[in-house]
């Protein structure tokens, strides 16, 4: 099994960033899609990015485009987001997972197994 812990989570003004870290228990993760979600007190999960297994390929939720950039080091099992020029609206629990359901939408929440507890991300106006 594999375990995933989010990291890198902070309080910020706005305009400032932060760089988020997942890293996963073992070597398994890195045969997975990797993905971003947020979520704020009884919401659901909200899609923010993901990257492929290799990193070649990136997809970003129109709310974060151009501000967040999503990459990974697979001989760490290790992801990142970095997040630039963060909003208010950015506020949210974020956490990272791995893909395990190709016939779902990269973007929604059930194609993703495996939830860690998340890092919280504060940004005041």
């Amino acid at each position: 099994q594999v375990q995933l812990v989010e990291s890198g989570g902070g309080f910020v003004q706005a305009g400032g960033s932060l760089r988020l870290s997942c890293t996963a228990s073992g070597r398994s993760s890195a045969i997975y899609d990797m993905g971003w979600f947020r979520q704020t007190p009884g919401k659901e999960h909200e899609f923010v990015a993901a990257t492929t297994y290799s990193g070649s390929r990136s997809t970003y939720a129109d709310s974060v485009k151009g501000r967040f950039t999503v990459s990974r080091d697979n001989a760490k099992n290790t992801v990142y987001l970095q997040m630039n020029s963060l909003k208010p609206e950015d506020t949210a629990v974020y956490y990272c997972s791995k893909r395990q359901r190709a016939s779902a939408p990269i973007s929604s929440p059930s194609a993703y197994g495996d939830w860690g507890q998340g890092t919280q991300v504060t940004v005041s106006s």
